[in-house]
């Protein structure tokens, strides 16, 4: 299980506390939020994306030509 989703309870007499323990934690998601932001700059994905995309665009330009080049013979 993700740590970020585990309840943790937090029992504290003094607002000192709390409020460190409260800090510590917006601490942690904010470091797990730049990791996963460094892990997506740095996959693949995206480019892999443009490359299919890029693909699309000339099969349906090539169909285009053919069908506009079909249409002239004719």
């Amino acid at each position: 299980m993700n740590n970020q989703y585990i309840r943790v309870e937090i029992f504290a007499l003094e607002t000192c506390e709390l409020k460190n323990a409260w800090e510590e934690r917006i601490q942690k998601q904010n470091e797990a939020r730049q990791i996963e932001a460094a892990r997506q700059q740095r996959s693949a994905l995206k480019r892999l994306r443009n490359e299919w995309a890029e693909r699309l665009e000339k099969k349906i330009e090539m169909i285009r030509s053919q069908n506009q080049n079909k249409r002239a013979n004719v």
